[in-house]
């Protein structure tokens, strides 16, 4: 019997024209049972492995396909490993999501998939001593450790108080004046009521 999800993932291949996917999909799933898989890394590997030995291509659209439309965010399951680098290329550092860590016995560096839903933006005073890594590390850490700083994504701006440098308020009325205008008021409506209903008999 096919997995529900398994079922579906032959639907949406077929649609994409992936039938060569699943195939490669489904017989990892005969072979690994049918999950869920924890380690999106090793799976992605015996997918890899398999296609090799079915003689099937599996072009990065198609990972992204498979990863798109058969993997799930779960918070207990291992990162996914986006890039990894080959040792004395670069340097781990944890504050712009480069991590350390042993790959089939050997160190290596390497950044992970973010989850985009938990995606979020920071603005750092411009004067902050210490820069952008003690901003992060005394207001996001404490609360995300395992936070990173996209370097791509990070601008320098100004933020400009409009309010504040070109906003001129309209002074407010005196009490008298406002109280001359209610006296004004009830003056010209005197002997209205009467006008509209007439005199009472």
């Amino acid at each position: 019997m096919i997995d529900k999800n398994l079922r579906r993932f032959q639907g949406l291949c077929s649609q994409a024209k992936q039938a060569d996917l699943y195939l490669v999909v489904e017989a990892v799933a005969v072979a690994s049972g049918k999950g869920p898989h924890q380690n999106y890394n090793k799976f992605l590997d015996t997918v890899e492995s398999k296609a090799k030995e079915l003689v099937v291509k599996l072009p990065a659209k198609s990972k992204n396909f498979l990863k798109a439309n058969l993997a799930t965010i779960d918070e207990s399951a291992e990162p996914v490993i986006k890039k990894v680098y080959k040792t004395g290329k670069i340097e781990p550092d944890p504050l712009y999501g480069l991590y350390e860590t042993t790959l089939n016995d050997k160190k290596i560096v390497v950044q992970y998939e973010p989850d985009t839903n938990l995606r979020d933006s920071e603005q750092v005073p411009l004067l902050e001593k210490g820069g952008i890594a003690t901003f992060i590390e005394r207001e996001v850490r404490p609360y995300t450790p395992d936070a990173w700083v996209d370097a791509a994504k990070t601008q320098i701006g100004y933020e400009i108080s409009f309010t504040k440098h070109f906003y001129k308020p309209v002074p407010m009325r005196t009490l008298a004046e406002i109280k001359a205008d209610i006296f004004a008021i009830e003056k010209e409506t005197d002997g209205l009521l009467e006008e509209i209903i007439g005199e009472a008999p």
